[in-house]
């Protein structure tokens, strides 16, 4: 049975935020197949934010709710102050990404670098937090490079915890920063969940979440039972997510106790219809929306089809809902014959 949702944490489920994907179409989507799910922009650069198009780069729709924006930079001052516009926006939290891996964040010391400066990340999370009112974040690794994890991460969540962080969320994994690309960061280093729940156990009254690996809701929902009476507060995940788009269906009902908003990934469709034509009439193109859409109907019959249909006509300028309802028309069909 699954508990009252009123006593669950903020982070009890969450979608990562990843570059390139999580955007504001993505987001508008995955809040059609779940209420509840918490859910991430892409990471943002402080200078983007303070010196960019700010509608463009942070703007939202306020129906993408519950939504957190990861800020990315070492500047306490201009973590403060993008926090405070993020604020301004709407976003109901603010993280900070100590876990990318990229050439990029490295050459701008944030990301995953920032695990050899836990005092330096203290002092952001203190700057952010006296900046806002909304929770304030930290996305983080196990450790970089040779840093021992156990040393790593305790050294960081001390930091964090003593500047008022209001909640940690872990990749159970190091980062490589040194001979590994981003792509090979995301697999090779050995997955370890044990250091997650270590630092929850040594820290019970700090809402911890867990990320990284974890590919369906019984990995996640396994990793959220209680180990010695002390449970992690959240599991996030990400490529999983967005791959396979449909099992966010089932985050409400198992994770929160309460009913999807939409019966199935026909009707999420639906549901979503009335957002692309919005888009559409703006002058977006269908692919801006679709591209998130093209593992809604993975391993149902006509699933290929559907992707190659969005994939190749969706991209032409004249594509429009029409497009779509003919890619969704193929799984339609697939599954009628397979019944018959």
């Amino acid at each position: 049975m699954v508990e009252q949702s009123g006593s669950f944490s903020p982070w009890r489920f969450s979608v990562a935020p990843m570059m390139d994907w999580t955007d504001r179409h993505c987001r508008a989507f995955h809040r059609t197949l779940s209420a509840r799910a918490l859910l991430y922009t892409e990471m943002v650069t402080t200078g983007a934010v303070l010196h960019g198009p700010r509608e463009r780069l942070i703007g939202f729709d306020p129906a993408e709710h519950p939504v957190a924006i990861q800020l990315g930079g070492s500047d306490p001052g201009d973590l403060a102050a993008a926090a405070r516009i993020a604020e301004e926006f709407g976003y109901r939290e603010v993280n900070l990404n100590v876990g990318c891996p990229s050439d990029r964040v490295q050459d701008g010391r944030f990301g995953a670098c920032l695990m050899r400066e836990p005092g330096l990340v203290g002092e952001c999370v203190a700057a952010m937090k006296a900046a806002v009112s909304v929770p304030v974040t930290v996305k983080c690794r196990i450790g970089v490079d040779d840093q021992d994890p156990e040393e790593a991460l305790d050294a960081l969540t001390a930091m964090v915890r003593a500047a008022g962080v209001d909640a940690l969320i872990v990749h159970a994994r190091k980062a490589w920063l040194k001979g590994l690309s981003p792509k090979e960061n995301r697999d090779i280093p050995p997955l370890d969940y044990g250091r997650v729940h270590r630092v929850k156990a040594a820290n019970p009254d700090l809402p911890v979440a867990i990320n990284g690996g974890l590919q369906d809701l019984a990995t996640a929902k396994a990793e959220l039972a209680p180990r010695d009476g002390i449970a992690l507060d959240g599991a996030m995940l990400g490529r999983a997510a967005y791959a396979e788009p449909a099992l966010l269906l089932g985050v409400d009902p198992e994770l929160f106790g309460q009913d999807a908003p939409v019966a199935d990934p026909f009707a999420a469709i639906e549901a979503y219809e009335p957002y692309i034509a919005a888009r559409l009439q703006e002058g977006m193109r269908l692919h801006a929306m679709t591209r998130h859409m093209l593992g809604l109907f993975n391993g149902r019959p006509g699933a290929r089809p559907y992707r190659r249909h969005l994939s190749v006509a969706g991209t032409r300028p004249e594509a429009g809902l029409h497009t779509l309802r003919e890619a969704v028309a193929l799984v339609s069909r697939e599954a009628a014959s397979a019944a018959a």
